[in-house]
């Protein structure tokens, strides 16, 4: 098992290289049904990532994915967007092109100055929360790149601002660790998620939530919640909508190619799956985004037959921590919401399970 310690600020851009910007408009009398209540998030990469991606969910809305393929000719992007306002926010992505191109970031592919920024992308159907008419446009993804930074903030923000995780307020949420031994000692892995989920984020036994399987609840400063509590949130209607999804992306400083990533980014499906019941269904669109930005490099270790890439054990550490930062991202992100349109959080439904 991979030994790890929690990132320096146990978020995405434990990642050396970067950064993170959200845009959203929300009213605070927001329903579901009228007002704005959506928004998008952006990762950054100005100068260029390795990348690739997983699609697992019956019901995706992307942008830019079959460029990932390893065997693609494009080897880097520049960002990636994360987005609500199902198919509609993928225009939030020419906003981020039209930044990196003012920036000058992007491949250059002509005179001095004259560059094509990638940015692939991916979107959760939060329509009917607010005003099904107020969606992500170009000017979301613009502002959100303008706003990127080293630090994350989560919960009901950017691309989670509409979000809903089964019956529960879903949001924006990250983790990140470093590993601390074996072939990839010294690595960094890290995720942000968006939960939006029609599967449920707790059990209905304890009323804990899915993913803190692997780390435990005190790990999350949280203990079983009181049976009434459990009684009222087992009462609640689930979603009623036909399309959902939870989209996010892994990051690791480790210098991997695209088909490493590409392993990296299935990897961090198992953690999608411990946080969210059921997952990857027909109703859903789950996506998850891994890049590499290769500032970590590391020696091919001895013994890997010629048959494996050199590779082979230091992609393998990455995937395990993958697993578990997406899983805790994904708790963070419930943990972290706060109410919109009358959605109740996690923190309401189960008070008596926050630890003081």
């Amino acid at each position: 098992m991979t030994s790890t310690t929690p990132g320096r600020t146990d978020s995405l851009v434990d990642v050396a290289g970067l950064r993170v910007g959200h845009h959203h408009e929300l009213d605070p009398d927001a329903t579901l049904g009228s007002g704005a209540a959506t928004g998008c998030t952006v990762v950054l990469a100005p100068h260029g990532v390795t990348a690739a991606v997983d699609v697992r969910g019956a019901g995706p809305g992307t942008r830019e994915t079959d460029l990932l393929d390893p065997s693609h000719s494009v080897q880097k992007i520049h960002a990636l967007l994360l987005s609500g306002g199902s198919a509609f926010g993928l225009a939030a992505a020419d906003g981020v092109m039209r930044w990196l191109e003012e920036h000058g970031h992007g491949i250059a592919m002509g005179q001095p100055g004259q560059v094509v920024p990638i940015v692939p992308g991916a979107v959760i159907f939060d329509l009917p929360v607010g005003d099904w008419n107020k969606r992500p446009t170009a000017e979301f993804g613009y502002l959100a790149s303008e706003s990127a930074s080293s630090s994350v903030v989560c919960g009901s923000v950017g691309a989670g601002v509409g979000a809903r995780a089964g019956a529960v307020k879903g949001g924006v949420g990250t983790a990140g660790v470093v590993i601390t031994d074996g072939p990839a000692q010294g690595v960094a892995v890290s995720a942000l998620m968006i939960a939006n989920p029609v599967g449920s984020v707790f059990d209905p036994r304890t009323g804990l939530p899915w993913g803190v399987g692997t780390a435990g609840a005190a790990a999350f400063g949280l203990r079983v919640p009181a049976a009434a509590e459990l009684s009222a949130a087992n009462d609640l209607v689930a979603k009623g909508t036909v399309l959902n999804t939870t989209i996010g992306v892994v990051a690791t400083d480790a210098a991997l190619g695209k088909a490493a990533c590409r392993r990296v980014a299935v990897a961090g499906h198992d953690g999608l799956a411990r946080a969210i019941r059921p997952a990857h269904s027909p109703l859903d669109g789950d996506t998850i985004f891994a890049v590499s930005t290769g500032y970590h490099r590391l020696e091919p270790r001895q013994g890997v037959p010629d048959a494996f890439p050199p590779d082979l054990p230091v992609v393998d550490a990455v995937c395990s921590a993958a697993a578990d930062v997406v899983e805790r991202a994904i708790v963070d992100a419930v943990l972290s919401a706060t109410a919109v349109a009358g959605i109740p959080t996690y923190r309401e439904l189960f008070p008596s399970a926050l630890r003081s």
